[in-house]
């Protein structure tokens, strides 16, 4: 679990849209890979899927005002989910900041 400090405040709906628009080109991009995402939304939580190589929600994003919070919820897996996770981190800095 990783928890990322909000320089300014995003709405779940925000960074819901910021994923959907950024976060395939940029792991794609740090992995060279072509990843298939997929993402829901429910409230303040948004699950990030990656249905190739992970069956089920990977990762979790718990967004407050105050912080976003990542768990890994595929840490079983035969994939590297701990390198989804990392990458999915370095997009949340990014955008948090």
């Amino acid at each position: 679990m990783a928890t990322i400090k909000n320089a300014r405040p995003l709405s779940p709906e925000k960074l819901f849209d910021f994923l959907k628009t950024g976060f395939a080109d940029y792991i794609n991009s740090e992995l060279d890979s072509n990843l298939a995402i997929e993402y829901a939304h429910v409230f303040n939580e948004i699950n990030v899927s990656f249905p190739e190589v992970i069956d089920g929600p990977a990762l979790n994003i718990a967004v407050t005002d105050v912080e976003l919070t990542v768990t890994l919820l595929a840490a079983e897996s035969n994939y590297n989910a701990e390198l989804l996770e990392e990458n999915l981190i370095g997009f949340l800095e990014q955008q948090a900041t």
